[in-house]
């Protein structure tokens, strides 16, 4: 079976979470099986394992559409891409095409700092769900990362393809033992990691850290300078601490110091910064959405979204005698899920299944044709 690996969206430099999956599947994916990458720009071959490549034109080309016809050189059995925009035109073999999450439907406000028509032209691409309908039905299959996603896929009719599930994973530091197995946390620290988007509802743990005023609340991402003022504005009392884009080494650091993880989240496809938190023994302190239950699981300390009081109560609550500790050890356990190398197991299987349904369908077509 041959395989090409669509890693087009890999970013340069540093991952977003799109390039992060791609290049942690690929490179467990090529330990169980040979595996051809697709890129588009050499300086992505930084940030991916040392595999078998080839050159095609960006995802974002005029000339996307036609991209089946460079690949079909390769002549491969089965495609894969992290997402679901591949071109088709012309295809010749089996392709998977991947959804990680349809928060943007139910939540179609776009980020406060597009320009004003691109902001009413991603109001009008949410406002229906055919496009969507379209884009996947041209696949042979479709993968999304978690049961959440996938049960709202079937719930709005998205596609007649087999629909999988391939868990996303983190990439974190290993840390000494002792720091794994701590019983208490380092310091006051409260954790967010994400962006800045309406839906993420930062505004409620601003809200909160100003009712916890010896806690200072990390905010790791990058952020504009008018969002910054706003957020300090909200909540004068709050202690917070805008990295504005700190490295992965800083990230780690801070998470392995800190009290719990926070995220106020309205919506999510899967939830990355939760098992990067639990992988290191931090706790979490989450919005009760269906996809947090999914990934926090038992560990998990949940609060409704908008309830800032809520949510500072369950930080109190890790402060008693013996909650961190338990918390922290239950965390590692959840994460423990959630790996490059289960999740390949998973894509493998999909793959070779996806492969195999071309091969009978083939096979009938030669019977039925020497039948007549």
């Amino acid at each position: 079976m041959r395989i090409v690996f669509d890693c087009r969206y890999t970013r340069i430099g540093r991952h977003d979470g799109i390039s992060r999956f791609t290049a942690g599947l690929v490179g467990a994916l090529a330990q169980r099986h040979a595996v051809t990458m697709l890129i588009s720009d050499h300086r992505q071959l930084e940030l991916l394992p040392d595999l078998p490549w080839e050159l095609a034109p960006s995802p974002t080309s005029a000339l996307e559409p036609l991209v089946a016809r460079r690949v079909n050189k390769l002549k491969p059995d089965v495609v894969f891409t992290p997402m679901q925009t591949m071109g088709t035109f012309g295809r010749r073999y089996r392709l998977i095409l991947t959804v990680h999450d349809l928060i943007y439907y139910r939540h179609p406000t776009p980020p406060r700092d597009l320009p004003g028509f691109v902001r009413v032209l991603w109001r009008l691409y949410h406002l229906a769900w055919w496009p969507q309908r379209m884009l996947l039905n041209r696949s042979d299959a479709v993968v999304t990362v978690s049961e959440t996603t996938k049960e709202l896929i079937a719930e709005h009719h998205l596609t007649t393809r087999p629909v999988y599930v391939v868990p996303n994973a983190a990439d974190m530091p290993v840390l000494p033992e002792q720091r794994l197995t701590r019983t208490a946390p380092e310091a006051k620290i409260l954790v967010y990691m994400g962006s800045f988007m309406p839906y993420k509802n930062v505004d409620t743990l601003v809200r909160a850290a100003a009712q916890l005023p010896d806690y200072q609340l990390h905010l790791m991402s990058r952020v504009s300078p008018a969002e910054r003022d706003r957020l300090a504005a909200l909540a004068p009392g709050a202690r917070l601490v805008f990295h504005d884009g700190a490295t992965d080494e800083d990230y780690a650091e801070t998470l392995a110091r800190a009290t719990a993880l926070v995220t106020a989240s309205r919506d999510e496809g899967f939830g990355i910064p939760l098992v990067e938190s639990m992988t290191l023994g931090t706790p979490v302190v989450v919005s009760d959405i269906p996809i947090f239950r999914e990934i926090g699981g038992e560990a998990a300390l949940y609060f409704p979204a908008d309830d800032a009081d809520v949510l500072a109560a369950r930080v109190r609550h890790l402060e008693q005698d013996g909650v961190w500790a338990q918390r922290s050890a239950a965390s590692r356990q959840e994460a423990g899920r959630f790996t490059w190398s289960a999740s390949a197991d998973h894509l493998l299987t999909v793959l070779t299944a996806t492969a195999t349904r071309a091969a009978r369908r083939g096979r009938r077509r030669v019977q039925s044709t020497d039948a007549v």
